[in-house]
């Protein structure tokens, strides 16, 4: 178990993307990727076909402000440092959020990510950057997909007709009231011509389920987990069609906090997670909303705790402490997981997404791949102050 004993404000010091040994696990490698910005959150890791690993997140002052924006980082094959980010997105006007980057089977480079205003994400569009040249330069962005409330977190999967999955959730707010992540429902955007158009297909009985992570199995079968709105557990979804169509999401044997999580299928047919081990069962801390520190652009209010205690509407909850973020294994394609180890543990403090005042003390949007040795990569926010990454040997998972 690897205890974090860090205080916030040590934290910048160690942000300069340096790879240092880990004496709590054998073979482990940690780094905090350096970032310009107070706040730092929802990485994702992607390989390029050159081997350089990179990871995106975003970053600024806070979470929905408007100099919120999109950085990158690179490591490259046997370097040992991550390297200066690059700023890729840089709108004033709006909070950009959830990047991710994906290899299409053309060569080309895709940078996505949100757009949205203040912290109404029942507004947000997806944007995209696309690279000809591996991923060393990418062109002005553009829309991809202009349905107010989209928004992705999750990589694209192409299927075995070669159609590109992403999978997305809807952002809805009830009547009257500022989006507080009540009623958001999961689908699926499917390109049939290479990203040129998109389709969008909603899941069935998908409400409190986002996050929408697909994983390919065999043959036509595809598995999906899901961060859970209401704080129970993690929940999946299958496919038997290569994502043309899927099951209700449903309760696995982990927990959820209503936060990211993020699964892949290893090469020995195992598939890993990353996610937090903890519901709302076990904590009694609680927030009004993701954005309840600032205001909305729209001048909807935000309900009180009155208000949410007499609505019909189940209410999506926050606040429940993003900690201990662990990895488990599952060896039946999703059916059952077994919690392995915790990355770190704290108390995972998030009623607040203040960095400037190094409130915030959580662990969690954690993103997973594995490398061509079958090295695991994760990395996932820090105290939403910076972006920590950590390579595990596969071999020290059992």
């Amino acid at each position: 178990m690897q205890s974090s004993g860090l205080k916030p404000e040590q934290v910048p010091e160690l942000m300069d993307g340096t790879l240092k040994a880990n004496g709590a696990q054998a073979g482990r490698l940690d780094a905090y990727l350096p970032s310009p910005c107070i706040q730092n959150h929802a990485a994702n890791l992607a390989f390029l076909a050159d081997g350089t690993l990179t990871c995106v997140w975003f970053g600024g002052t806070m979470e929905g402000m408007g100099d919120i924006s999109i950085y990158m980082s690179r490591l490259a094959p046997d370097a040992d440092r991550w390297s200066e980010p690059e700023k890729m997105s840089d709108d004033p006007t709006k909070s950009e959020q959830n990047p991710l980057i994906f290899n299409s089977p053309d060569g080309r480079v895709w940078l996505l990510y949100t757009s949205q205003t203040s912290g109404d994400q029942d507004g947000a569009v997806v944007k995209c950057r696309i690279s000809e040249d591996g991923g060393k330069n990418f062109a002005p962005p553009e829309i991809l997909c202009n349905l107010p409330g989209t928004f992705v977190r999750q990589p694209i999967v192409v299927n075995g007709n070669g159609h590109w999955l992403l999978p997305v959730f809807r952002c809805i707010s009830l009547p009257g009231q500022r989006w507080s992540g009540d009623a958001d429902t999961a689908g699926v955007l499917i390109s049939r011509d290479d990203g040129k158009n998109w389709q969008m297909k909603e899941i069935a009985d998908s409400l409190g389920a986002v996050h929408m992570n697909i994983v390919p199995l065999e043959g036509n079968k595809m598995v999906a987990f899901f961060r859970d709105r209401y704080s129970e557990n993690i929940r999946a979804s299958v496919s038997d069609d290569q994502g043309e169509t899927w099951t209700a999401p449903e309760h696995t044997n982990l927990p959820n906090n209503n936060s990211s999580i993020q699964a892949i299928g290893l090469k020995d047919r195992r598939i890993a997670v990353v996610y937090n081990h903890s519901n709302a069962a076990s904590s009694d801390a609680r927030r009004l909303s993701l954005y309840d520190e600032i205001e909305s652009d729209k001048g909807e209010s935000q309900p009180s705790a009155v208000e949410i205690a007499h609505t019909a509407t189940r209410k999506a909850i926050w606040g429940v402490p993003r900690a201990p973020l662990s990895l488990a294994i599952s060896t039946d394609q999703g059916g059952h997981f077994e919690r392995k180890f915790n990355l770190d543990t704290g108390d995972g403090y998030c009623l607040s997404n203040n960095s400037k005042d190094m409130l915030n003390r959580e662990f969690s949007y954690p993103s997973i791949t594995q490398g061509p040795d079958g090295a695991l990569h994760v990395a996932y926010t820090y105290y939403r102050r910076a972006i920590k990454y950590v390579r595990i040997p596969l071999e020290t998972i059992a």
